[in-house]
């Protein structure tokens, strides 16, 4: 494992786009910390983002995730030129007359793809740590560890999403074609979930029920937007006789749905390097 692992971040880092692409990632990730600094000047309207509690503990938890998930086109970046690369240089070819088999060839690239989850999740939590403990105005040990579900969410949909990419990768070769492939598929989901909910299912909850399925919806429904769940939305809300009846949970089921596309998504990656002709 050791071995697969060292080879892949060789290859990474000796590519200078790569290399680029995930500095780039976590230092994007450190830039959340500049949100707290935003002042908005609107007039007799002042007030500074950080006191708007969405550094407070637990809420931060969910909050910078969130964020944080939307960056990680940056790695998926990286997952799916590493698979183009392998075509494109020859060095899946040579790495399988080396003696690297198929199945170590996918089993690299996933444990690459978990090492990125693993790095990126830390230093979220790292990160979340320092400013919630800067900004938070509560710190009792009970409340700074309540909402931990979100960071297991956020792993859980890295992993999801770096897999889907790598699939797509090997089905392309192409890292253009595959992010193309990645905005299609968005796309046709949505197209799908707009029909299931406004023709097909216009009442009721079965359109919610079948599109928890697909697999860029169920990664995107492991952490739910943060934005109407702060207080400063809730009071508009209420003022406008607005309530808010949306579940901002981490659930165990959508968790096991990604994980299960994870799989499926690893296992038809294996089959078509498998049993296409290099």
């Amino acid at each position: 494992m050791k071995r697969l692992l060292s080879i892949e971040l060789q290859k990474i880092w000796l590519n200078k786009a790569s290399r680029v692409l995930t500095l780039t990632y976590f230092i994007l990730l450190s830039f959340i910390a500049l949100i707290a600094s935003v002042n908005f000047n609107l007039g007799p309207i002042k007030f500074q983002i950080a006191e708007m509690g969405i550094f407070n503990f637990p809420y931060i938890w969910h909050f910078n995730t969130y964020i944080a998930a939307i960056m990680k086109l940056f790695l998926a970046i990286i997952i799916v030129s590493m698979m183009a690369n392998e075509y494109s240089y020859g060095t899946l070819k040579q790495n399988l007359i080396d003696g690297l088999s198929k199945k170590e060839f996918i089993l690299s690239k996933f444990v690459t793809i978990v090492l990125f989850s693993v790095c990126s999740t830390i230093f979220v939590f790292v990160m979340t740590l320092i400013l919630g403990y800067s900004f938070s105005s509560y710190t009792e040990l009970s409340i700074v560890f309540s909402d931990l579900d979100y960071l297991l969410a956020f792993f859980v949909k890295l992993v999801g999403f770096f897999s889907f990419c790598l699939f797509l990768g090997i089905l392309v070769k192409r890292s253009a074609f595959a992010l193309g492939f990645l905005l299609v598929w968005s796309i046709l989901e949505g197209i799908a979930k707009g029909i299931l909910n406004f023709s097909i299912f216009p009442e009721g909850k079965m359109a919610a029920y079948i599109t928890q399925f697909f697999p860029l919806e169920a990664m995107s429904n492991l952490i739910v937007e943060p934005f109407s769940r702060t207080s400063f939305v809730k009071t508009i809300g209420t003022q406008m006789g607005v309530e808010n009846l949306k579940d901002y949970s981490v659930h165990f089921s959508t968790i096991v749905i990604v994980l299960i596309w994870t799989g499926i998504f690893l296992i038809l990656s294996y089959k078509i390097l498998k049993n296409r002709d290099l």
